[in-house]
């Protein structure tokens, strides 16, 4: 049985090696919201409230290209409602826990602390107090995605004009999105999602940042359907 406090420094531990994609990332967010012409205030506000390297992207290119606010929020909910997979996954080994502590706890659950958290409890499903592990893996990301954006923020502030870094903002996506290129399904489900962000780029308040993503889940599943 491990004690509360080997279960936080392991978690510590688990998502260290993450830090090398987490740190730029987070310096580009910060320098791209300052390149968008917003206040470092209001960036890394932003950074605290969201706490997610894309959805931060998204909100404040949105608003910065003229979006509703309204637009803006369900982009980022659209964005992060896979969140909702990651708290069904986890709720089997957080059931005992007060609601006020899951909620606390779900504030710091990102991509790379669900995924390491989750290999440790499949492996010590009997183990005690396996939310500490949890703990340590969003604690140490939420620590180096603030400082990581703060840094960015003050990069952001000294970078000329004519050096602007809006072009980072394509790129962060793509190398997202490069490695499903190798996947025909995936490349059909992207050229959908941008031909209805054509088709429907004049719908009002920009919905269309709304509309073609749903368009694209109807392809997704539908392709699903047939490769079964």
């Amino acid at each position: 049985m491990f004690t509360k406090k080997q279960l936080f420094t392991k978690g510590i531990l688990a998502v260290a090696p993450h830090m090398f994609s987490v740190i730029p990332f987070g310096i580009v967010c910060g320098a791209i919201g300052i390149e968008l012409g917003f206040s470092p205030i209001m960036v890394y506000a932003i950074s605290i409230i969201i706490f997610g390297g894309a959805s931060q992207i998204v909100f404040l290119q949105l608003l910065s290209g003229g979006a509703s606010t309204l637009i803006a929020v369900t982009s980022v909910g659209v964005i992060n409602s896979r969140h909702l997979l990651y708290g069904a996954v986890l709720s089997e080994y957080l059931e005992k826990l007060s609601f006020i502590k899951k909620l606390l706890i779900s504030y710091i659950v990102v991509d790379q602390g669900f995924a390491e958290s989750n290999k440790f409890f499949q492996k010590n499903r009997n183990q005690p107090y396996l939310h500490y592990h949890l703990i340590g893996t969003g604690s140490t990301l939420w620590i180096f995605w603030q400082l990581s954006t703060l840094s960015g923020i003050i990069l952001g502030s000294f970078v000329p004009e004519e050096l602007g870094l809006k072009f980072a903002v394509p790129l962060t996506f793509i190398a997202i999105v490069v490695q499903d290129l190798k996947k025909l399904d995936h490349v059909i489900v992207m050229i959908t999602c941008g031909l209805s962000s054509l088709l429907f780029f004049d719908a009002p308040y920009k919905s269309y940042i709304i509309i073609s993503p749903i368009i694209a889940l109807f392809v997704a599943a539908l392709l699903l359907r047939l490769k079964k």
